[in-house]
C-alpha cells in the first residue's frame, strides 16, 4: 500500500488554491500552523484537532527490553512519546474510503 506522501509544499499548493493566498503566504501559514502545534507537543500539552486527531505526550518507565539479535537482556530508559489517536471521524472516513476501494475492486465473474 504504497501511497503518495502530501508533504508540506503540497499542503502550502492546496491553501494557495483553496483560500487565495498567495504561494509564499500560504507556505509561511502551514509553518505557522505546523511550528504551533510542535510547540504545544514539545511544551508537553494535548493537541486536539477536532474531526483528525489527538497528538498527546505521554511518560514511559524504565522497561528490560531485548536485543533481538542476540537475545540479551537490556534496559531501555525512561523516556517521553508523542501519541496520535484518530478521531472517530477520520476513522470513519478510512473505513468508508476502504470499503469503497474494496468494492471496485472486486474480482468480475468469468464469463461462460
Amino acid at each position: 500500500m504504497a501511497g503518495k506522501t502530501v508533504t508540506r509544499a503540497d499542503l502550502a499548493e492546496s491553501v494557495f488554491r483553496k483560500v487565495g493566498l498567495s504561494r509564499t503566504e500560504s507556505a509561511e501559514l502551514v509553518e505557522t500552523v505546523i511550528d504551533e502545534i510542535c510547540n504545544a507537543i514539545v511544551r508537553g500539552e494535548t493537541v486536539k484537532l477536532s474531526s483528525f486527531a489527538t497528538f498527546q505526550v505521554r511518560s514511559k518507565n524504565e522497561r528490560i527490553g531485548r536485543n533481538p539479535k542476540t537475545g540479551e537482556e537490556v534496559p531501555i530508559s525512561p523516556r517521553r512519546v508523542m501519541t496520535f489517536k484518530a478521531s472517530n471521524v477520520l476513522k470513519q472516513r478510512i473505513l468508508r474510503a476502504h470499503l469503497s476501494r474494496k468494492a471496485k475492486q472486486k474480482p468480475q465473474s468469468p464469463v461462460s
